[in-house]
């Protein structure tokens, strides 16, 4: 039975700039940080980097909730993602946008008010 979205890895080529990348995106430290796997906690959910991988668009995309989907593409454009697919409306007040992380990967943001925290297990 799935549960829901718990940890998405994103292969890198370089462990130490991409962790540096990704504590100034989740503003937080990794919670696990070693040569061959480094992982953040966030909001119960794990981002994993593995050094040993392709980056780039042919997994399945993983999207991450914000409360602000305008201001937080806005944040990750600053840090230097590049827009994949701009903000959209999808329906019933989701927003979701994706971006390019600076090694390629697909990074995904989604606004879901519909989103319920105590589901989490």
């Amino acid at each position: 039975m799935i549960q829901g979205l718990r940890t998405v890895i994103y292969p890198v080529t370089q462990l130490l700039e991409a962790t540096q990348w990704y504590r100034r995106v989740l503003e937080k430290e990794p919670y696990f940080d070693q040569p061959f796997y480094v992982g953040f906690e966030v909001g119960g959910f794990e981002l994993g980097l593995i050094p040993d991988g392709v980056p780039g668009s042919t997994g399945a995309t993983a999207y991450w909730g914000t409360q602000d989907a305008a201001a937080e593409l806005a944040r990750l454009e600053s840090l230097g993602a590049s827009v994949e697919s701009p903000l959209a409306d999808v329906g019933d007040g989701i927003r979701v946008a994706t971006v390019r992380d600076p090694y390629g990967n697909l990074f995904g943001i989604i606004e879901n008010p519909h989103f319920d925290r105590a589901k989490v297990a």
